[in-house]
């Protein structure tokens, strides 16, 4: 799940400062948004990789909140001033593992039953097969 989501902040971030780019702003410049982009990011990857595995909406779903929630806590005591942004971004990774933990723990058959990828691979050929023609 880690590699799902730092891969969604590898393949996503760009975007983000691409169109902020193209309008001339510096919003990435901001913790605030640059906490929720990243959240997001993550969150997308996460998805990506939940709905491949076969996992249905509502877990994918409680996952994304799982994941945007302790960054949007936080957010309120950084616009206070009374947390600084290294923290924000400290605490928000460290409590979002503990976030993904509860809820899967709230549906643990979810998170510890196989699940049949969207896209099975194919069978490799056997000898009593005919090999097809190409």
């Amino acid at each position: 799940m880690v590699v799902a989501m730092l891969i969604g902040m590898g393949v996503f971030a760009p975007v983000w400062h691409l169109v902020f780019d193209a309008f001339g702003s510096t919003a990435l410049e901001r913790t605030d948004v640059m906490a929720m982009s990243m959240a997001t990011n993550m969150v997308v990857g996460m998805s990506l990789w939940m709905w491949f595995r076969g996992h249905g909406a509502a877990p994918i779903a409680e996952m994304a909140v799982a994941m945007y929630l302790p960054f949007v806590v936080l957010l309120v005591p950084l616009w206070l001033g009374a947390i600084s942004a290294m923290f924000l971004m400290t605490a928000g990774h460290v409590l979002m593992l503990g976030t993904m933990l509860y809820a899967m723990l709230r549906r643990r058959d979810e998170y510890t039953r196989h699940h049949h990828n969207r896209w099975p691979r194919r069978r490799a050929e056997t000898a009593t097969e005919p090999p097809t023609a190409g």
